[in-house]
């Protein structure tokens, strides 16, 4: 693996450069003088922003794209042998890095790097870390895996010692980290087209746990299975979150508001000390995100009112129970949840909203996944009280595996609950149009192009 010195900028290429985490990466290659190129598949608003930026993208992947003065080329999990740009740089003999490879020598330059892992809740937690230390006036550079507001888009570019980005388990990614402090928020079967099983992914989070320094900190939730497993032996100090009253971090007195956003008292347990949180993102599971990113702020030495503002001023980012609008008395939201654990959070959460129906619109990301978390899904997926289903999300996968939304969908009605299946996005939209009715809750899910429906829906 090549090794980036960023004291002397190179031309670097980036392969994919359209991806929500490689974008990022190319605007702090820029920020610190590199001259810096990229190519993707199609437009989108972050190609526009990159190009805004000065960084030339080309539009469609071609080995013309790779030329003799390219020092290092970048590339996604997505790209590999076979991809025209991919295979012209490996003939050239130019040196590549993955995606994650570039993330973890960037992470190296800063003297505080903080990285979130788990399998669901990254891109929410990340972004409460970084609402709290921007509230303290830490300054921190931020590569997050979706868009927040209040950065304006996936990246703050800071001037300070801090940087504060997402850690993947997917390929391994996080194993490149060697993060002063890491959360790990879950750890549940996912991204079985890469990993065995449960216990296969429980022995990559092990592993990225010893990335950790000595004098690091690893902030846990309590809700792990048997987590003791996977820390004994670790040299670096240990803080556990969760609503345990024995845990460093605990929550107590919770409730929840009409909009189903939660307030508690925290309690820190090495001082005695309790401060009243309130958050404006809703769902018991942002709770227990909040507990772990106040563990990271109060690690920081912020105050207690610093922390709280900082929690309550984060209103979510896109695609997380995100509210698009209203169709008359109808509400639309939409949410990433691909993954059974995430369905069960976001409709739980829906309804603490107290609406009169759930409808869930919902389309499965990659077969593999579909596949083995089959009856999960189907068990999940029940609980609204009707549910359409889109097609499969391929994403990088070619076999279907002989898994279908259609039998996705005779599984949940089997269960006791309405449930249909339309192969288009107009024919969902007509249903919906014509089956809603006032006081429904319309969640459109998944980690596709899904929230293409809400927007039709808002006529957007």
């Amino acid at each position: 693996m090549v090794q980036i010195d960023f004291n002397k900028p190179v031309r670097t290429h980036f392969i994919g450069i359209g991806g929500i985490s490689m974008s990022g990466l190319a605007l702090v290659l820029v920020q610190r003088g590199f001259s810096v190129s990229g190519s993707d598949m199609k437009r989108s608003e972050l190609t526009e922003k990159l190009e805004a930026a000065g960084i030339p993208v080309a539009i469609g992947q071609r080995a013309e794209n790779i030329t003799d003065d390219i020092d290092v080329a970048v590339y996604t999990a997505a790209v590999h042998a076979g991809n025209p740009e991919f295979d012209e740089a490996v003939r050239r003999g130019i040196p590549m890095l993955s995606r994650a490879e570039l993330l973890g020598q960037i992470m190296d330059c800063y003297p505080v790097s903080i990285a979130v892992a788990g399998t669901h809740g990254k891109t929410t937690t990340t972004s409460m870390v970084a609402e709290i230390l921007m509230a303290g006036g830490l300054d921190p550079t931020i590569s997050l895996g979706g868009m927040l507001d209040s950065i304006g888009g996936n990246l703050r570019l800071g001037n300070s010692d801090i940087f504060l980005a997402e850690a993947c388990e997917y390929t391994n990614s996080f194993h490149n980290f060697y993060p002063d402090i890491a959360v790990i928020l879950n750890i549940r079967e996912d991204h079985l087209d890469f990993f065995k099983n449960l216990e296969n992914i429980r022995a990559s989070f092990a592993r990225f746990m010893r990335n950790i320094p000595d004098d690091g900190l690893l902030i846990l939730d309590s809700g792990i299975d048997n987590y003791q497993e996977l820390t004994t032996g670790l040299s670096c100090r240990l803080c556990v979150v969760g609503r345990r009253p024995e845990d460093d971090y605990s929550a107590a007195d919770i409730t929840f508001n009409e909009k189903g956003c939660g307030s508690f008292t925290v309690l820190e347990k090495a001082t005695g000390e309790t401060w009243p949180i309130r958050l404006s993102v809703p769902g018991i599971h942002n709770v227990e995100n909040a507990l772990a990113a106040i563990a990271a702020g109060r690690d920081r030495g912020l105050a207690w009112e610093v922390i709280a503002g900082g929690l309550e001023h984060f209103c979510g980012t896109h695609r997380r129970f995100e509210h698009k609008g209203n169709l008359g008395n109808i509400s639309i939201i939409d949410d990433y949840a691909h993954h059974p654990d995430e369905i069960e959070a976001t409709l739980a959460t829906a309804r603490a909203c107290k609406p009169e129906r759930v409808i869930c619109i919902f389309q499965p990301h990659t077969y593999t996944r579909t596949k083995r978390l089959f009856e999960q899904f189907a068990k999940q997926l029940a609980k609204a009280d009707v549910v359409v289903l889109a097609d499969i999300y391929a994403a990088r996968e070619a076999d279907n595996l002989g898994v279908s939304s259609k039998q996705l969908a005779d599984r949940i009605a089997e269960l006791g609950t309405e449930a249909h299946y339309f192969p288009s996005f107009d024919e969902i939209l007509n249903f919906l149009l014509e089956k809603s009715m006032n006081g429904d809750m319309l969640i459109t899910m998944g980690a596709g192009d899904i929230d293409i429906v809400a927007d039709k829906l808002l006529g957007k």
